[in-house]
């Protein structure tokens, strides 16, 4: 690990303005990924502004939905009654990810900015442009099991490892974001990046932006929802395909849906095609299919030494018609 200094400011400002005047400086939250990152060499920053105590720990009612502190703890916000009665795919996804140790870390506002878990990311030995931009992507025509069917591009096809966003992204949660120069609020859908040219960029946010809250807003349709995860363990794994979807149908129909994949791509994948195909549609397994199928019309599967990743397509027609049919109540 190399050294780097480290501060922990009195309040959310000066963090920012200090990590703003400093290119080489990065926030610490839970930390849960940053110090894995420091030890594998991933990461060098020259300053660690630690913002553990400066972003609030609370949720609030907030518009008639819910305002979530950036430092509410993962365990916290899945054992939040509201969020639960409320937002089950959130409580869910929150439960699907890491383990307890971690999700007693992990905050709310850093676990959605965590890096990919691409093997050739996180071996600073192998070429790969998201850590060392035009160095070349070891994941093409490499171990591509985890990889990218949706929105890659032939500079990287890594995936965005979390659980959390995933189900931000279906119940259209928004980002509270203090810079620079003021405050300003991200809808969650635009805050990630798919990679074209610029791989290292994950986000929107610029240097020194702290995300400071994310706010639900007021969702009737999320009560009937929930996450479903595939993955290659029981837990402790990061998913293969994962859909989080909420669904109101009525006498039969499907009136509304939210839906969004993880494992797919570079980013959150809101599944509009498939929103637009269950719009006033029978809710029936042949639509819930012909959903999956119409948002996975672009995607491409990917060669690699371990047979690739074209499983991933079938299987996540499988997990979406599975997961609208335990919404329905639905027998197979």
């Amino acid at each position: 690990m190399e050294p780097f200094d480290y501060r922990r400011p009195g309040d959310a400002a000066t963090a920012v303005r200090t990590v703003a005047a400093d290119p080489s400086a990065v926030f610490l939250g839970g930390g849960t990924n940053l110090v894995d990152h420091l030890k594998l060499g991933v990461a060098s920053p020259g300053l660690v502004v630690d913002v553990t105590s400066l972003t609030s720990s609370e949720i609030s009612d907030h518009d008639g939905g819910l305002r979530i502190g950036a430092a509410v703890r993962n365990s916290d916000l899945a054992a939040d009654r509201r969020v639960r009665e409320r937002y089950p795919m959130l409580a869910r996804a929150l439960l699907a990810g890491a383990s307890g140790q971690l999700r007693n870390m992990a905050t709310t506002g850093g676990n959605p900015l965590q890096r990919t878990r691409c093997v050739y990311f996180q071996d600073v030995t192998t070429p790969c442009n998201k850590r060392s931009p035009g160095s070349g992507c070891s994941a093409i025509g490499g171990y591509t099991r985890y990889h990218a069917v949706l929105g890659a591009s032939p500079e990287c096809i890594a995936t965005h490892p979390s659980d959390l966003a995933v189900a931000l992204t279906a119940l259209d949660a928004e980002v509270q974001v203090l810079g620079p120069v003021g405050e300003r609020t991200i809808g969650f859908g635009e805050l990630h990046r798919l990679p074209g040219d610029r791989p290292d960029r994950d986000t929107v946010l610029e240097h020194g932006e702290l995300i400071t809250a994310i706010d639900l807003p007021e969702a009737p349709i999320a009560v009937n929802s929930t996450y479903r995860k595939v993955r290659d363990r029981a837990s402790y794994a990061f998913a293969l395909v994962s859909v989080a979807a909420a669904l109101r149908v009525e006498n039969g129909i499907v009136r509304d849906s939210r839906i969004a994949f993880g494992g797919v791509a570079h980013k959150p994948w809101r599944a509009t095609r498939a929103e637009e195909v269950l719009l006033d549609a029978p809710a029936t397994e042949a639509t819930y299919r012909q959903a999956a199928e119409a948002e996975l019309a672009d995607a491409v599967a990917v060669d690699g030494i371990d047979g690739g990743n074209g499983f991933k397509l079938p299987l996540l027609v499988n997990t979406l018609a599975a997961t609208l049919r335990d919404l329905t109540g639905e027998a197979k």
